[in-house]
């Protein structure tokens, strides 16, 4: 694993003459990148849309502030693309490319010619359309290049004393949506409250998935008899923001559920 990084960090440092912009979320991917790039020539640049919450973009700017990296933050109303709007299911496609459009603009303003994100090997397995976009766009992903999985990412950040090497992923809230669902702000939001609910009640892994009426809950199969002790004021809290019929999946926390 480690003779993987040193190539990794050898790449970047190849790059940084070229000008380094990073897309960052937020997840620990794209700490560990920003961690390794933070004494290179690099710009982060962080999209808030309708499908990020505010808490993920705080903390970015919180990590970019630690890290003393210049940090750029695009406002971008994905709801100005109509192609979005329906959750079809390419929409990570339509998504990714107008936002990494816009970071390009953001980089080459900015004198930074080489774009990365963070997506990782395990990320070429599963289902996403929008790698298509970050190729057509030529974007590169070194974590994919030099074949390194999450869970090493993970240790290796652990290893380097990054805190938040065990951070749960936070994938975009249209996520909590079947395809073919229309979008608008007021679900967003309303997704958005009630993940912070259930996270204030001790689940800071959890999934939130919105089928019309029903409310289905995923978290930890392990954490169902704590959930059920706080069942009362947890359905309380979650219909006050207007849920109607409240689940909880037993087959628990599953990351890309919605794909199945």
């Amino acid at each position: 694993m480690h003779s993987k990084f040193k190539n990794l960090q050898n790449y970047l440092n190849n790059l940084e003459k070229q000008g380094i912009c990073l897309a960052f979320s937020g997840g620990i991917d794209s700490i560990l990148l920003l961690y390794l790039c933070k004494d290179l020539n690099i710009l982060a640049v962080t999209i808030n849309s309708n499908l990020q919450t505010e808490e993920e973009i705080n903390f970015t700017k919180q990590i970019c502030s630690l890290l003393s990296v210049r940090q750029v933050i695009l406002d971008i109303d994905i709801f100005q693309n109509p192609l979005i709007l329906s959750n079809p299911k390419d929409r990570c496609y339509h998504c990714k490319k107008m936002m990494f459009e816009k970071i390009i603009d953001t980089a080459g303003k900015n004198r930074c010619n080489i774009i990365i994100d963070g997506t990782n090997f395990d990320d070429l397995k599963v289902y996403r359309p929008g790698r298509k976009a970050l190729d057509e766009l030529g974007v590169l992903s070194p974590f994919a290049k030099f074949e390194i999985t999450k869970n090493e990412i993970r240790e290796y950040a652990k290893n380097l004393g990054i805190t938040h090497y065990n951070k749960p992923s936070a994938p975009c809230l249209a996520t909590r949506f079947p395809y073919g669902t229309n979008l608008t702000n007021e679900k967003l939001q309303m997704v958005e409250l009630g993940e912070k609910i259930l996270k204030q009640s001790g689940f800071s892994c959890c999934r939130l998935r919105i089928h019309n009426e029903i409310a289905r809950i995923e978290i930890a199969p392990e954490l169902f008899r704590e959930f059920i002790s706080k069942r009362a004021e947890i359905i309380a809290a979650l219909k006050n923001i207007g849920l109607k019929y409240i689940t909880l999946d037993i087959e628990g926390f599953r990351s890309g559920s919605m794909d199945l």
